[in-house]
């Protein structure tokens, strides 16, 4: 999976972090999920949740099955639901940046994490399939993380490159998730439970594969099929808080929309959403227990930090790596030889111009911290869809050897530029489009 792992392990250590990431992001895979939660029994569909809630579906009161939806996971998903259901499905259109091998499903390219036209086609053409759904299709929904760039469909006088110039902008910014996603719900014609109001009056049944905090449905993707707390008022305020500088076209949408002029999401109590189920068939949660999984069977003590970490990725790494220390000088709060396991979603706040990740700003920090340390501590940090930031690396594992030059390593950090000094010290864990989208997924060997 990891195509340059020979490169990068070099210590029992790293070995043992990339077999941890390895695992999560393998356990992630639709191939793996929907084998799992998906299964057809005569004619009824049966789905389970990474929660452990069951739903079934009788497939014969149905004219028609179609699949649609969006993300880095969405071709897969398709795929795995043609394997379970074969001919029982119709037709369908996904968009993903990450084929994959379909008989009646159509496959649309987009692209993550910058939106482009082919990414806005795609969306038409999912959105046309919706409106096409009738009282009698089930409409089963690929709905993974990615979606938001996938499915861009910019909604009035808003252009794909004024669409692109917010969500960089909030991108560096800082901003978390929801708020970014608050702003696209309003600024897009399929997002913030859109997509299921053009499907109304079918029935829409959602495998969602989440890569938010706390699988909040209304953000994973921007929430196409599930209902949107947010108001364009809020949108507004997100730009407003972040001193982000919107152009004008989609200042002027979420302005008319916060003064009543434009319809606003469809909120809990829509009836666009009678007929809707979401189902989260995995999360980050998925991935950090097939980690932990692998982190045992290597004879190291797994300890679970949180699946839920968020904020800064330098002052996150810091935290970490001080966690690491107790567990070798104190046995708490787990004993070594160990593993500390977390996920989650960290974030940039971009004030230079270089080239990087979150992951990869993580790692860096949790170098300069073990700077000097040896090869008893190594962190692995990775985006399980293998693309941190806007770069070709998931991420990048490191130890206390891997700063040779700690003011050059603090200059990169201060410049946003983690990925060309990981780089030359040959760090970056490169997977390629791994199938998947489960958020960050973080390994801390301990030995």
């Amino acid at each position: 999976m990891t195509e340059n792992r020979d490169a990068l392990a070099t210590t029992p250590a790293r070995d043992v972090a990339l077999a941890c990431v390895e695992a999560g992001i393998e356990a992630g895979h639709p191939r793996t999920v929907v084998r799992d939660a998906v299964s057809l029994d005569g004619g009824t569909l049966r789905i389970r949740d990474a929660a452990g809630g069951e739903a079934s579906y009788d497939l014969d009161g149905y004219d028609e099955v179609v699949v649609l939806g969006g993300g880095n996971a969405a071709a897969h998903v398709a795929a795995a639901l043609e394997a379970v259901l074969g001919d029982r499905i119709d037709g369908g259109v996904v968009v993903t940046d990450d084929p994959a091998g379909t008989e009646r499903v159509t496959v649309r390219e987009g692209d993550h994490p910058v939106p482009t036209e082919r990414g806005v086609e795609g969306a038409r053409a999912v959105l046309s399939a919706a409106d096409d759904a009738g009282e009698g299709t089930l409409v089963l929904a690929a709905i993974t993380g990615g979606g938001s760039a996938l499915l861009p469909a910019p909604a009035g006088d808003v252009s794909l490159d004024d669409l692109r110039a917010v969500t960089d902008g909030l991108l560096a910014s800082g901003a978390d998730i929801g708020d970014i996603n608050a702003v696209r719900k309003h600024l897009s014609a399929l997002k913030g439970g859109r997509l299921a109001r053009r499907a109304a009056p079918a029935t829409v049944v959602s495998l969602v594969l989440s890569d938010v905090v706390g699988n909040d449905l209304s953000v994973i993707a921007s929430g196409p099929t599930a209902p949107d707390g947010t108001t364009f008022a809020e949108a507004l305020s997100v730009l407003d808080r972040y001193g982000v500088d919107a152009p004008a076209s989609a200042r002027e949408r979420l302005e008319r929309g916060a003064a009543g002029e434009l319809a606003e999401t469809p909120g809990p109590d829509d009836p666009a959403f009678d007929r809707v189920a979401n189902h989260v068939v995995a999360d980050g949660r998925t991935a950090i227990d097939a980690a932990r999984d692998a982190a045992a069977e290597r004879g190291y003590d797994p300890l679970v930090l949180s699946s839920r970490v968020r904020g800064e990725a330098r002052e996150a790494a810091k935290t970490h790596v001080a966690v690491a220390e107790e567990a070798r000088a104190t046995g708490d709060p787990v004993s070594p030889p160990a593993v500390v396991l977390s996920g989650g979603e960290t974030t940039v706040t971009v004030r230079g111009d270089g080239e990087g990740g979150p992951n990869q700003e993580f790692a860096l920090s949790a170098a300069l911290e073990l700077a000097g340390g040896g090869s008893e501590v190594a962190v692995a940090a990775v985006d399980t869809d293998g693309i941190d930031g806007a770069t070709d690396a998931a991420g990048a594992v490191v130890d206390g050897a891997t700063v040779d030059d700690a003011d050059a390593a603090r200059a990169a950090l201060a410049d946003n530029d983690a990925y060309p000094y990981l780089a030359a010290r040959d760090a970056l864990i490169r997977t390629g489009a791994t199938g998947t989208n489960l958020n960050d997924l973080r390994a801390l060997v301990v030995e």
